[in-house]
């Protein structure tokens, strides 16, 4: 399907990815997305290809949308959730993968809570890796479904004005979305509480901003991002209600602004807090074509991915 080949053996990140890698994947989400709209939804390509999932956390959409991905492709699937593991009975890392593994797997899409966790077994073991979410580090495959809904939305980025609102300390979308959109040349912004804005940000090359209102009024899409209390070890708002009262977007805010905005976000929203129903549901919001795709995304890097180990079948 694809005459390219990716520059890097895994993808453990998008800092470790170059502009034509990100290119090359949205030509073959394209022709996927098309493949996903058909009676019928399948292809044969990764037929003789094994992919395990591990998610060493709670996940959804990702788990599902990789999953889906997987079965469009026809490849085999292997589902593994470390609440009912040997995990709990002290077991490492390395040995769970290794014992997973040896019995033939080709490809590892990954979740786990600790940072890097997924550079440290690209050392280890043979299998290629897809990180879905290490900790508060990156999300890769997130950020490259956001920048494709965006072109989709509005063409070549280069130039656009980006905005993610919210939770930046906590969210590994937020600095994934700023290494991919910056390699495509749109102007990044960031904007939310003093207190959930890392100190070093600007070090990446984008703004910041307190101001929702003047954020809003400077960015042609606005990527909105929940507050992650669950990453949080002390408190760094006062309160939901008083962030939602400063930070939250709301219909009638969109609507006094100077020009309409597209409005996105990861999910799972928190309605009422950083977005109002009335928005997530509104003719701004292009949240479900982020999840539709998500498939086609996530089918394209497993393919590309798979097309290296000349594991793709015709």
């Amino acid at each position: 399907m694809s005459e390219g080949t990716l520059s890097t053996k895994h993808l453990l990140g998008i800092k470790y990815i170059t502009k034509e890698d990100i290119e090359l994947i949205f030509s073959t989400a394209e022709k996927f997305k098309e493949v996903i709209n058909r009676p019928i939804k399948k292809v044969p390509s990764l037929r003789d290809v094994t992919i395990a999932n591990l998610f060493f956390e709670n996940s959804t959409r990702t788990k599902l949308s990789f999953e889906l991905a997987e079965k469009r492709l026809s490849a085999d699937v292997i589902n593994f959730s470390s609440s009912n593991s040997s995990v709990k009975k002290g077991e490492t890392l390395l040995d769970t993968v290794n014992n997973i593994l040896s019995m033939k797997v080709d490809l590892i899409v990954m979740r786990h809570p600790a940072p890097g966790a997924h550079f440290f077994l690209s050392k280890h073991i043979d299998a290629q890796i897809v990180n879905a979410g290490d900790g508060t580090h990156e999300h890769p495959t997130q950020a490259l479904l956001d920048a494709y809904s965006m072109q989709e939305a509005m063409g070549n980025l280069k130039g656009k004005k980006v905005c993610i609102f919210g939770d930046i300390m906590h969210s590994r979308v937020a600095l994934s979305n700023i290494y991919c959109l910056l390699k495509l040349g749109a102007k990044v912004r960031v904007c939310g509480p003093p207190t959930l804005i890392p100190k070093h940000i600007a070090t990446l090359g984008v703004e910041t901003s307190y101001n929702l209102r003047e954020s809003l009024n400077w960015c042609d899409i606005a990527n909105v991002l929940r507050i992650q209390l669950e990453r949080q070890d002390i408190k760094y708002i006062p309160s939901l209600r008083e962030y939602s009262l400063y930070y939250g977007i709301n219909k009638k805010l969109l609507d006094s602004l100077d020009k309409k905005k597209i409005i996105m976000h990861p999910g799972p929203i928190n309605r009422g807090i950083e977005l109002d129903g009335d928005v997530a549901d509104s003719e701004h919001s292009i949240i479900l074509q982020q999840v539709e795709n998500g498939v086609a995304v996530r089918m394209a890097v497993l393919f590309l991915l798979a097309n290296q180990r000349g594991k793709v079948s015709e």
